[in-house]
């Protein structure tokens, strides 16, 4: 669900859990179960596109940096155009062989993405 099925992706997938293991100070603390319930629960209240509700996103007047991976199968890049064309002002960047880990297995790029987003005029 995280990496694309394709070897490169794989690949990637491994790298990251070697920098997961990496990091021994500072880390965040392990998510509760209810945690993962309130995110399912989200999930399941806010997955399904409700037209009504996203054209509220068009009154958004601040710029907006949405990414996603091309095979996210969670969050369908089609959504991520769709959230990107509600938007006036976002900008959307969709990383190649990549799913829904794909600001981990593109990390440098996306890092750098975020960087020049924050630094943009807006």
């Amino acid at each position: 669900m995280f990496f694309s099925p394709s070897p490169s992706s794989r690949h990637a997938g491994q790298e990251v859990l070697g920098r997961l293991q990496d990091r021994t100070e500072d880390r965040d603390a392990p998510t509760t179960w209810a945690t993962r319930e309130a995110q399912y629960d989200a999930v399941c209240a806010w997955g399904i596109p409700d037209p009504a509700l996203l054209q509220r996103l068009s009154c958004l007047e601040m710029p907006v940096f949405v990414a996603n991976g091309d095979s996210d199968p969670m969050i369908l890049p089609h959504y991520s155009y769709l959230l990107g064309g509600l938007i006036p002002q976002a900008r959307v960047k969709i990383y190649p062989d990549a799913a829904h880990g794909f600001l981990f297995q593109h990390h440098t790029e996306f890092a750098a993405d975020v960087m020049t987003f924050l630094a943009a005029p807006g």
